[in-house]
């Protein structure tokens, strides 16, 4: 019998912006793209703000320290926007 197990690694390592997305780098190689435009404290950050960024949550989540803003590796999996409150 011949298994295949998936090997992934969902931890953070690397974050970047364009014009209009932010892109988050995996440990498995693997790029999420979302748009600027779900995270509106990310919109309204400064580009130092943007690249002033943390890992959190053992490599899962990434913390911005100058906006107080919070993602995870799963949220952006999922295609989740920021909640209401965040703006």
């Amino acid at each position: 019998m011949n298994i295949s197990a998936r090997v992934t690694d969902e931890r953070i390592l690397d974050v970047g912006f364009d014009d209009a997305r932010l892109i988050v780098d995996l440990m498995d190689g693997r790029t999420i793209a979302a748009p600027l435009a779900w995270y509106p404290r990310l919109l309204r950050a400064s580009p130092e703000q943007r690249h002033n960024w943390q890992r959190a949550g053992a490599g899962y989540g990434i913390h911005w320290p100058d906006i107080d803003e919070d993602l995870s590796v799963d949220g952006l999996l999922q295609g989740l926007p920021a909640t209401q409150g965040a703006a």
